[in-house]
């Protein structure tokens, strides 16, 4: 794959995975709707107790090999990946847009799908792309620093963490995967990682929790 290919597919496949994960598909449902149940659930002291609660269920769930075959074999995939692999991507961005969703930010706008990327690759590949975009983050939460942003610069970010994904799937294939991208652990067993999953649902309530 040349670098003008790269840039194209990386693009469409960080499209994919945010627009297929804050939507739903079946048989999963939206972001916003499984935040709502987190929501309007009394019994959790806080927003933060809320989202700790989410991940461990998401952890707990044991997203079984037969599932992410299964949801595989219902989505049109933008790049050639795995199938195993988009689905564990679109399961666990859809946890962290539902985190963002219970700290009052709209899965919808550009710069949360931005962010819900960002909480796949890890806190420091997120912050170093960031940098590298130009945005400083000093003390600010993520949301805040990328208030001046424009859209040229979201689409670069976005982009960039599409190459990233796809340059790690597509060079060291299913086997390198559980290495070096946190959302793609256990892919080789063919079962969702419930370890991998807890690092993407702690990093999205970092760089979603203000203050």
């Amino acid at each position: 794959m040349d670098m003008k290919d790269l840039k194209r597919d990386a693009l469409k496949l960080a499209n994919w995975i945010t627009d297929r994960s804050i939507k739903g598909i079946s048989p999963l449902q939206s972001a916003e709707e499984l935040a709502e149940r987190y929501r309007i659930d009394n019994t959790y002291a806080s927003n933060d107790k809320r989202v700790d609660a989410l991940i461990r269920w998401e952890t707990s769930k044991n997203f079984t090999a037969g599932f992410i075959t299964g949801l595989g074999g219902v989505i049109t995939l933008p790049v050639s990946i795995p199938a195993s692999v988009a689905a564990s991507w679109l399961i666990q961005a859809r946890m962290a847009a539902a985190i963002a969703s219970i700290y009052g930010h709209d899965p919808r706008s550009d710069k949360v799908r931005t962010v819900v990327l960002l909480a796949l690759i890890g806190d420091a590949s997120a912050s170093k792309l960031l940098k590298g975009a130009g945005v400083s983050l000093g003390k600010h939460a993520v949301l805040r620093a990328m208030e001046g942003v424009g859209g040229r610069t979201v689409t670069q970010i976005n982009r960039e963490v599409g190459e990233q994904l796809i340059t790690k799937t597509g060079i060291k294939g299913a086997r390198g995967v559980s290495k070096l991208v946190p959302i793609a652990g256990g892919v080789i067993s063919g079962a969702f990682d419930a370890a991998s999953c807890q690092v993407v649902g702690r990093c999205a309530k970092r760089l979603f929790r203000e203050g």
